[in-house]
């Protein structure tokens, strides 16, 4: 699902964005329910990049990505947390490229994550390739998403990826 998002374009910096787990939900600009076998899961588009909401039998989990007033944590390149009886592992990356590999790889994601019954995809006024865009799946026990987060002036995006699943046991690892 593509949308314009009526906002002023607010994340200013790849820089700027941090992590969280556990958050309560913020004001949402645009959201994509999803229900997977076993699993309810909120695709959140913010002012300030994405929430996503899942619920599962076994439990909750709320994961933000955005810039957030009074924070100094870094985004981080990978966390691995243990949630009840599932795992929790997010990791991301900031890909840094010139202008036409930019506007290249942003018509790409937007033309994939538009399109997809599963993906939200949220474009800011002012530039064609500043957007939040987001994609889940749910597949062997797994609910997984990715994201987006384009930064046209810096030639920046920044990619993470999330899941949440059972744990696997030490003696099959």
């Amino acid at each position: 699902m593509l949308t314009t998002l009526q906002t002023a374009y607010s994340d200013t910096r790849a820089a700027d964005l941090a992590w969280s787990l556990g958050r309560e939900p913020l004001p949402a600009l645009a959201v994509l329910d999803l229900r997977f076998d076993g699993a309810e899961l909120q695709l959140r588009l913010l002012g300030a990049s994405h929430q996503v909401l899942l619920q599962e039998e076994h439990g909750a989990c709320s994961e933000t990505v955005a810039c957030m007033p009074g924070s100094s944590t870094p985004l981080p390149l990978g966390v691995s947390k243990r949630l009840g009886d599932r795992e929790y592992e997010f990791a991301a990356r900031v890909e840094s490229l010139t202008q036409g590999q930019f506007a290249g790889r942003a018509q790409e994601l937007l033309a994939l994550v538009s399109d997809h019954p599963h993906g939200l995809v949220g474009t800011f006024p002012g530039s064609p390739y500043a957007f939040t865009a987001m994609l889940a799946q749910r597949t062997e026990g797994q609910v997984r998403w990715r994201t987006w987060h384009a930064y046209p002036q810096e030639g920046q995006l920044v990619v993470t990826r999330t899941r949440v699943g059972a744990r696997i046991p030490a003696a099959a690892a």
